[in-house]
């Protein structure tokens, strides 16, 4: 076995050789819950999911940790809009610990309606507070930060202390655009980045925590080296996410964390981004598309194919036809694999069936592409065998193998109940993220859009019950 992925510092495609032997421990970014899940942010999820899968089948023991940021400056500017607009009826105005736990209950939802496997550990911010501090202070010790001379008590990274800064992304500190973090006037230079932000007036007193600089929170980049750190230790194998995080947030953690001496990931690996037609997505001209939307549209099958089709480092262009050829090219593949089981064949695969071409695909920097042109491949010729009478056992059993370390069996019908769990599953998930969406516009005021979603649920066949703990569904 050769796996080799593609290392954002190095530029290079690199063997995997695993700090433990035996282990792969991975770190990937997740959600900042200061509001509903987009398909980018299902997308990366998707990316490492499938990453995950194919290290454990590889036979390596995998630990996968995906950070939750419930506290940051939108989460708390969101909450204090809610209380300035004010709600009414069932949703009064929300704290921004309640605003953060329900937007990361959507994600949740998303990413369990395309059948994402949960990571070995969901850390949240604001519950590592204390491994934040001890980090801070190491690098304070080390002269690699600072508190601020103007009693703010914000505490700041001093980028010039450290000569490797910009390695990530490789420019220089000069090419750098200013980091926006607290009141410029407390830096040394306009690039350093909150470590720590004083609390200041105005401010939820829940949103502040003890320091030896003053009261305050956490900044943004600081959160992740201090739960990689807790959780998979001063050196771990792959640290991932999407490839608008490379800079500032995964430029900054790998310089604090190298300047706290820390090893930190032996590699680095980005995902692309998702665009409609060929733009960027964007809410202010109207050409964003949701999860719930998505699915909505497709099945959950349909909709993780889609979203996993693509090479992780290219963009992921979306299209209206989109879902719509993922849907006849998935359900190609099982309808094969339910024909076979009707005709009496045997497609309980193992690692072993899987064909080694598509081993070959997934070893090279997660090739995905080529990885299902093989999976095609396979089915075409498991069809001709059936049409012809032949014994097609051989292409079923290494279909499954394909469909199972892929994500894509789960979600399947494959007749015989095989399937039926998973899908009514992935129904609750995404009736339960349109439910949170319907949430969010009643909260907004926004009747219209509420109604809609009701409206869509009811066309559907489902009926909403509002009631003092929520909403709930029911087949109608």
């Amino acid at each position: 076995m050769t796996l080799r992925f593609y290392d954002t510092v190095t530029a290079s495609v690199r063997a995997f050789e695993p700090v433990r032997p035996g282990e792969a421990r991975l770190y990937y970014c997740g959600a900042t819950v200061q509001g509903m899940p987009h398909i980018g942010h299902v997308r990366s999820a998707l990316v490492f999911d499938q990453l995950a899968r194919w290290l454990d089948f590889r036979g390596l023991r995998v630990t996968t940790v995906r950070n939750v940021t419930d506290i940051d400056d939108k989460i708390l500017a969101n909450s204090a809009a809610s209380f300035e607009r004010g709600y009414r009826g069932d949703h009064p105005q929300e704290e921004w610990w309640a605003l953060a736990y329900r937007f990361e209950q959507a994600f949740t939802a998303a990413y369990d309606a395309i059948g994402i496997a949960r990571p070995t550990y969901e850390p949240r911010a604001t519950g590592h507070v204390p491994e934040m501090l001890g980090l801070i202070r190491s690098l304070v010790d080390a002269g690699h930060a600072y508190p601020a001379p103007d009693g703010s008590g914000d505490v700041y990274f001093d980028v010039r202390s450290w000569d490797r800064y910009g390695e990530l992304t490789h420019q220089s500190v000069e090419d750098m655009q200013d980091a926006p973090d607290a009141d410029p006037r407390g830096k040394r230079d306009p690039r350093d980045f909150a470590l720590w932000k004083g609390h200041k007036e105005g401010e939820p007193e829940t949103a502040r925590w003890d320091s030896p600089w003053g009261p305050g929170r956490p900044g943004w980049h600081l959160e992740c080296s201090a739960m990689a750190g807790k959780y998979l230790g001063d050196h771990f194998d792959i640290h991932g996410g999407g490839l608008d995080l490379r800079f500032p947030h995964h430029e900054n953690e790998l310089a604090q964390s190298a300047a706290a001496g820390r090893a930190f990931a032996t590699l680095w690996l980005h995902n692309g981004l998702v665009t409609y037609q060929g733009e960027k997505m964007s809410k202010s001209i109207g050409n964003t598309v949701s999860p719930a939307e998505m699915l909505a549209e497709a099945r959950p099958l349909a909709v993780r194919y889609y979203l996993g089709q693509a090479h992780y480092r290219s963009v992921l262009d979306y299209r209206p036809t989109s879902l719509a050829e993922a849907t006849a090219a998935v359900e190609r593949v099982e309808a094969f694999l339910r024909t076979a089981r009707q005709a009496g064949t045997d497609h309980s695969g193992t690692a072993a069936d899987a064909p080694e071409a598509f081993a070959e695909a997934m070893d090279d920097d997660l090739n995905v592409p080529q990885a299902l042109a093989v999976l095609h491949e396979t089915v075409r010729a498991g069809n001709s065998a059936l049409a012809s009478g032949a014994d097609a056992a051989g292409q079923a059993r290494a279909v499954r193998a394909m469909t199972d370390v892929l994500g894509l069996t789960p979600l399947m019908d494959l007749g015989g109940g095989g399937g039926n769990a998973a899908e009514h599953a992935a129904l609750d998930a995404l009736v339960r993220s349109r439910l949170a969406e319907r949430d969010e516009a009643r909260a907004a005021k926004d009747w219209a859009r509420a109604d809609a979603i009701r409206d869509e649920l009811a066309a559907a066949g489902l009926a909403v019950r509002d009631g003092a703990d929520g909403s709930a569904w029911t087949v109608a």
